[in-house]
């Protein structure tokens, strides 16, 4: 019987935060859940960390690889998940215990392909919660997603059958992923509660301007050779325009 969802984590010299994200996913109150760390080639002590969960927890699924980016980690996880529903978690951040309860049970009751939740911002000394925009159909989600891997909850054979993977070796990775998603996503819907804390360390910057920045433009011109290789670039041709203006 396979779990009801596979949370992807993908794990790179995390020592310090990678305790406080797995205690979260453990607790989970949603039961069938199978847990997927990959270890993207740490050189800290996360490894120890990680064997000393999966001794307690037959959940945990551990995996290791040689360091090839976030990107190639979420990949090496889709490998070996079996869930119902993906969902991908950074192992820097956490889940309050009910939220893949809560976005699973929102998924069956709806009979949704994909739920979003809402999260908070955490600062080392304050908080602030990111509400999404709850849009209405496929061309306002182009428009108004929040383009972060980790707070969606998506079945898992969308992203298999349509051959899904995150762009390796590229920043802005969940752009690309995220709107190569959404021609295959019929039917979604929000958990309207933050229930993921996304932590920003003091010295993570997340706004740094450098070479990397450029990447935007490959990632831009992937997700648009892509639709038109589906043959849906007409038809989200403005949707398409906008986001590259905003984004850039």
């Amino acid at each position: 019987q396979m779990p009801k969802v596979s949370v992807i984590v993908p794990v790179y010299n995390v020592e310090k935060y990678i305790t406080r994200c797995l205690i979260s996913l453990i607790n989970q109150t949603l039961d069938d859940i199978e847990i997927i760390v990959v270890n993207d080639g740490s050189k800290d002590n996360s490894e120890q960390i990680i064997r000393e969960f999966k001794k307690v927890h037959n959940n945990i699924i551990y995996v290791k690889k040689e360091n090839g980016g976030l990107s190639s980690a979420r990949n090496f996880g889709l490998i070996y998940a079996t869930g119902e529903y993906v969902a991908f978690l950074d192992s820097d951040d956490y889940v309050d215990r009910k939220t893949y309860q809560k976005m699973y049970e929102k998924a069956k009751a709806t009979n949704s392909d994909y739920v979003e939740c809402d999260f908070i911002w955490q600062y080392p000394d304050h908080q602030k919660i990111d509400t999404g925009f709850r849009y209405k159909d496929k061309k306002e989600m182009f428009e108004k997603i929040r383009v972060v891997a980790w707070n969606k909850l998506i079945k898992r054979e969308i992203i298999i059958n349509n051959k899904l993977e995150f762009p390796v070796g590229l920043n802005y990775e969940d752009i690309e992923f995220s709107y190569k998603l959404i021609p295959y996503i019929n039917k979604f819907a929000f958990v309207e509660e933050p229930l993921i804390y996304y932590v920003q360390r003091e010295n993570s910057i997340v706004n740094k301007q450098d070479s990397k920045t450029k990447q935007i433009f490959k990632v831009l011109d992937n997700v648009i050779e892509y639709y038109k290789k589906i043959g849906l670039y007409s038809e989200y041709a403005t949707q398409i325009e906008y986001t590259c203006a905003r984004l850039l």
